[in-house]
């Protein structure tokens, strides 16, 4: 790929492209388990977890099936020496190798691009089972907050959920504030920047980590992370230990309320106030069909309660401000939801972000974009009877 330091860089991938094709094609007609796991047997998938789940009763948690065997004592989280015969591959890993989960106790499996280790509660793989480049993804908040959810609950229905997927807890900020505030505590009375975010720290106590538009906490606390993200995410990363663990446990009080006041200043700059409730900075925006989109704080939006799942939200909208914006849009997270019911018929709700039309002209284009934003899930029709009285046009091809 390239040369650094007078050595080549090489990259080591996957390459199945007929087989990955027909994985891909072969899942979509599988009826029950059995042929949708002689699809995954093709092992052409190197990225994807997978959820499980059918109108037998059947739920299962999948890991990436195309995993190489390899030396377990290597750090393949970093470039390692190609001319060393210790870091090649040696095959591929059995499907029977891998992380799995069918049918578990618990009766319900999740996953948030997280780790497979809490897939099903105490039901899940054991880490300790498997080789560590098994996942080096790890745990996130958003897995922490979908156990929280999902625990101890048989008895879901589509409406409870959906309520569940827009849970408005931010798991991050349960480990991040606290430190925030003991800091504030044991800073001397004398110190000026005490005074300064005095506010703002009380206003961050009685805050219970909860999103929603009208949230001044929100807004703070995420200016903030993102302060001291800037300030001592390399340190974090030279001492190998996870960013938030980092903040939480080794940044000092100073650095932690700089920050606080840095954050404070932003928001005051950019909107007029560090008072500023969330749904005033986090907007869904959609004005044309192109890819990479033009957003415009003078042009009709949104305002969205929810937020980036890096924070631990289960309903996620990653949005950020452009050159030529404050405010925040989305350009990332959940485009498409939907809460399924099988049986003998099949129901559900679900939601497209902004629509289903591409096309700037469509009455459809953005006409899903406030169910969006409020997790107002709407109807999905299956079955004809569902679709008289709905109809505007039917179109058969060949006409």
């Amino acid at each position: 790929m390239r040369e650094a330091d007078g050595r080549w860089v090489s990259v080591a991938l996957m390459h199945k492209p007929r087989a990955a094709l027909t994985q891909s094609f072969q899942r979509t007609k599988a009826r029950n388990f059995s042929e949708y796991m002689q699809a995954m047997a093709l092992k052409a998938n190197s990225s994807n977890n997978t959820i499980y789940a059918d109108a037998d009763g059947v739920i299962a948690y999948l890991h990436p099936q195309f995993v190489p065997r390899r030396d377990d004592r290597v750090d393949y989280g970093r470039p390692v020496d190609g001319s060393d015969p210790a870091t090649d591959w040696k095959g591929e890993h059995a499907l029977d190798e891998l992380p799995f989960v069918r049918n578990p106790s618990t009766g319900w499996i999740q996953n948030t691009n997280n780790w497979p280790y809490s897939a099903a509660g105490p039901d899940s793989p054991k880490r300790e089972a498997f080789a560590r480049y098994m996942d080096d993804a790890g745990e996130n908040p958003r897995g922490v907050h979908a156990i929280m959810v999902l625990a101890g609950k048989r008895d879901f229905t589509l409406e409870s959920l959906r309520a569940a997927a827009y849970s408005s807890y931010q798991p991050a900020f349960a480990q991040l504030i606290p430190p925030l505030l003991a800091s504030w505590d044991a800073t001397p009375r004398s110190d000026p920047l005490r005074a300064r975010v005095a506010d703002q720290v009380a206003l961050l106590r009685g805050w219970d980590y909860r999103w929603g538009v009208g949230s001044v906490p929100t807004s703070l606390a995420i200016f903030w992370a993102e302060e001291m993200t800037s300030r001592v995410g390399a340190d974090a990363s030279r001492a190998g230990v996870p960013l938030f663990d980092y903040i939480a446990t080794r940044a000092t009080s100073a650095q932690r309320l700089a920050a606080l006041a840095a954050a404070s200043d932003k928001l005051a700059a950019d909107f007029g106030s560090w008072r500023t409730p969330w749904g005033d900075i986090n907007r869904f925006q959609r004005l044309t069909g192109d890819i990479v989109h033009p957003f415009s704080d003078a042009a009709p939006s949104i305002p969205v309660g929810f937020t980036s799942a890096r924070w631990g939200s289960l309903a996620s909208f990653g949005a950020r401000a452009s050159p030529d914006t404050k405010r925040r849009y989305g350009t990332s997270g959940n485009s498409f939801v939907a809460v399924v019911e099988f049986g003998d018929s099949v129901r559900a709700r679900a939601v497209s972000a902004g629509g289903e039309s591409g096309h700037p002209s469509s009455a459809h284009v953005n006409d899903q974009a406030a169910r969006y934003a409020t997790g107002d899930l709407r109807e999905v029709y299956f079955y004809p009877s569902q679709l008289q009285g709905r109809t505007t046009r039917v179109y058969r091809p060949g006409q």
